[in-house]
């Protein structure tokens, strides 16, 4: 979406890309790289904060009513990749929702607005499954 503005210095009409569209188009596009870290913290929220036993040796203890092996032996990957990944997106959206708004001069207010839309390509998958 484009929008004739006039500019200022010059006196004559430039062209000027606004609207909240394309901050908006952008953000959702990297909610999907996003998709990633937020699934391994729902993960990581949902299935090994709940369990009684953070270690094997704590899941022989008796008396022990939600306690699975098989969470225990993921969660010290899920807990790296959820580091690597969640640091990978949060340079990324650093990256084009501050420096590149700074550096082109354009509206960083809507940048960091849009970067709420994040979280929606996640939002949608996990209502639709």
């Amino acid at each position: 979406m484009t929008v004739v503005g006039t500019d200022v210095r010059s006196g004559g009409g430039r062209r000027v890309r606004g609207g909240l569209w394309w901050p908006a188009l952008v953000n959702l596009l990297l909610g999907v790289p996003a998709m990633v870290p937020l699934f391994l913290a729902r993960w990581l929220l949902v299935e090994y904060l709940p369990m009684d036993c953070r270690t094997v040796a704590e899941a022989t203890r008796p008396g022990l009513t939600h306690c699975n092996y098989s969470t225990l032996d993921h969660a010290d990957g899920v807990m790296f990749l959820l580091a690597v990944s969640g640091l990978l997106v949060l340079v990324l959206v650093a990256v084009v929702d501050v420096l590149l708004p700074l550096r082109r001069r354009g509206r960083l207010g809507w940048w960091l607005g849009a970067a709420g839309l994040l979280p929606a390509p996640f939002a949608t998958a996990l209502a639709l499954a």
